[in-house]
């Protein structure tokens, strides 16, 4: 091998220079394609050129991906706590980003009540559905939430309309992480932006509405865009999986 050709113990450290930690399940990608592992180290690299968010973001984007409901990597989840904690990020500011994450969830509500809602106009069964206008007490639970989220979407009329209660208790339960008021508001919304935005959720009216609300709080499109490249990293996590199984598996057979 030349000077100039790099070693398999080059690369690996050049991943964990990127990344700031290594793991088994690589070894096995860099063992069985080197070239390949190389154009991920690459790809991975590329985020964080653009330069405008420091590691413990990057960090804490990496954590409310892969704790969401809908990826839920453990093992990614424990090896990102783990970075940030090294990094110097609080517990506290962790422990934010896990309940900002949370609520995730209500995405079903707000893609399936509307849906309900039209299906049963179209089908006639309209007796429970009420009118189009909320009265008092509804009124103050939306002026509540705008007042404690920032923001309103017609997604939420047809929750509020049906079911007041479940909203008040969702509205107390999605502005608890607020008030520990241990990451920024402005950091808030590429946490959101990045569950919103990941490829396995692509809930779009979610990412635009938490988009604008970045850019109100000061986020510039650089940084934005550093962390929509950084989410889809999380495509990378299919070879480090595949390649760790299918060397046990090999090994298996012999």
């Amino acid at each position: 091998m030349s000077a100039s050709q790099p070693t398999q113990q080059d690369a690996k450290e050049k991943f964990v220079a990127v990344n700031g930690y290594w793991t088994d399940a690589w070894d096995k990608v860099l063992g069985s394609a080197p070239d390949f592992f190389a154009d991920c180290v690459d790809l991975m690299a590329a985020p964080g050129k653009i330069g405008r968010l420091d590691a413990k973001v990057t960090a804490l984007i990496h954590i409310a991906v892969n704790v969401a409901c809908t990826h839920l990597n453990e093992a990614e989840t424990r090896l990102h706590i783990r970075r940030a904690l090294a990094l110097g990020v609080r517990a506290e500011e962790i422990g934010e980003a896990i309940q900002l994450v949370s609520v995730l969830g209500i995405h079903s509500c707000n893609i399936g009540v509307p849906m309900m809602v039209e299906e049963a106009r179209a089908a006639g069964v309209v007796g429970e559905l009420g009118n189009g206008e909320f009265d008092a007490p509804r009124q103050a639970l939306k002026e509540a939430f705008i007042r404690q989220r920032g923001y309103w979407s017609p997604l939420w009329d047809d929750v509020l309309r049906l079911s007041p209660e479940f909203f008040e208790s969702y509205t107390r339960f999605s502005t608890a992480p607020l008030r520990s008021d241990a990451l920024s508001p402005k950091l808030r919304e590429l946490i959101y932006i990045a569950i919103d935005i990941a490829t396995q959720h692509l809930f779009e009216p979610g990412t635009r509405v938490h988009l604008i609300n970045a850019l109100k709080h000061g986020a510039s499109v650089l940084e934005i865009l550093q962390v929509i490249e950084t989410v889809s990293l999380i495509g990378l996590q299919s070879v480090s999986t595949g390649y760790a199984i299918l060397a046990e598996e090999l090994a298996a057979r012999d």
